[in-house]
């Protein structure tokens, strides 16, 4: 039987990996997923135990780390928005520790984007963004992800292989309900899931899936790396370490066409 590259490295290998979806968590640091300007009046606190929190100066964004190392997702992350300080959120973002640094600082670096667009302008992206919903979705379907829509108001994409997906609720009365969800690895046990509730600015949730499809390839150790869907993956750069006979990882199929039919 032919073995895949990835089982032939040392546990402490570094390797490129790709799909983002499947590569783990990477490097765990509230300051570097955060990457706001804590110089800039910017709020932040850590404990001993890895608990952060960090504030915008008018504290109306509220972000937060929640490790919890012995729970399935390890912890979360969570971004609050509030219309007014110490009102109720308007909008939530929840992503499980497991999720891929890179895709979360990505999406907070947006978050920021954001943030300072709405404090030197008379915009309020942060809770009346005009974003559409298909700046979110459309750039998966160039990526050959898969697209089914059910009679409950929700439509999900999948990746090519099946170890990921994201479903979008167009429809509904209940505003308590979630408007996105995502997730990497197998649906019925992922290795991570992301959660955006109604009224999060569709801005971030683009965000959130151009990095997700991005095809800038994440540095990992092999031990850091998902075991269950590891097959899955493919080295983007060569390693080295390969013993001759085993056959070329197969990289992810190219962008289908435009005017692909669903």
């Amino acid at each position: 039987m032919l073995t895949h590259p990835l089982e032939n490295l040392d546990a402490a290998q570094s390797v490129q990996v790709l799909p983002r979806h499947l590569a783990g968590p990477g490097a765990v640091d509230p300051r570097a997923v955060w990457a706001f300007a804590f110089e800039d009046g910017w709020p932040f606190a850590q404990t001993e135990e890895g608990t952060a929190a960090a504030f915008s100066p008018c504290l109306r964004l509220q972000t937060t780390f929640d490790p919890q190392p012995d729970k399935p997702g390890k912890g979360t992350w969570t971004i609050n928005a509030h219309r007014a300080p110490f009102t109720p959120p308007g909008w939530r973002i929840t992503f499980d520790a497991t999720t891929p640094a890179e895709v979360l600082h990505d999406v907070h670096s947006e978050l920021l984007d954001l943030y300072l667009d709405d404090r030197y302008s008379d915009q309020d992206r942060l809770f009346q963004d005009e974003t559409a919903p298909y700046e979110a979705y459309a750039p998966l379907l160039t990526r050959g992800w898969s697209h089914a829509v059910q009679t409950d108001g929700t439509q999900t994409f999948l990746t090519p292989e099946g170890l990921g997906g994201v479903r979008h609720r167009y429809a509904t009365s209940d505003s308590s309900e979630l408007a996105w969800r995502a997730w990497g690895g197998y649906p019925s046990e992922p290795h991570w899931t992301a959660r955006f509730s109604f009224g999060t600015p569709t801005t971030l949730v683009a965000a959130f899936t151009a990095s997700l499809i991005s095809t800038e390839p994440l540095p990992r150790t092999l031990q850091d790396v998902p075991t269950q869907t590891r097959r899955a993956l493919y080295l983007a750069t060569p390693t080295g370490k390969q013993q001759h006979g085993n056959p070329p990882v197969t990289p992810p199929p190219p962008a289908p066409t435009p005017g692909r039919t669903r």
